[in-house]
């Protein structure tokens, strides 16, 4: 059956009032389906990050939470149309694994970067949080970067 045939059976049925759920006619109102954001919360993950050498001799534990807006609009069920999480995870483990950086701000703006570099993202933002205040739960920084248009 071509695209097109399937596409008017659809049609004909939600026009069949005996047919029709209440779902189909929520469906029928919405243009698309688009996912607004994809969130990973409290990542854990080891990186060299601090400003006394000493800070960054060995990797410390850092949380990320990532929230990522997908360019993908109609992910149709099929993990191929949308932003792989587990990917994204992997990524961030390397990625953070890789580098070294006094600041904070510098990882979390580096992460966002690289994220929309290897991702089909519109826009991620990304918070680090760091343990190291004695008289703190943790101190955190968040970037969020958006894709140029083009």
């Amino acid at each position: 059956m071509r695209p097109s045939s399937s596409l008017s059976l659809a049609s004909a049925a939600l026009r069949d009032e005996n047919w029709r759920s209440p779902s189909d006619i929520l469906l029928a109102k919405i243009p698309t389906v688009v996912i607004d954001r994809i969130h990973i919360e409290q990542l854990e993950l080891h990186g060299r990050v601090g400003v006394p050498d000493s800070e960054r001799a060995e990797p410390q534990r850092l949380i990320l939470n990532v929230t990522m807006w997908p360019e993908i609009a109609e992910p149709r069920d099929d993990i191929g149309n949308t932003v792989n999480y587990s990917e994204v995870a992997a990524s961030l483990r390397q990625f953070v694994n890789r580098h070294a950086c006094k600041l904070i701000e510098t990882l979390a703006e580096e992460t966002a970067a690289h994220l929309l570099a290897q991702f089909n993202l519109r826009k991620v933002a990304v918070e680090v949080r760091k343990f190291v205040l004695p008289d703190a739960n943790y101190v955190s920084v968040t970037a969020v970067r958006e894709r140029e248009a083009t």
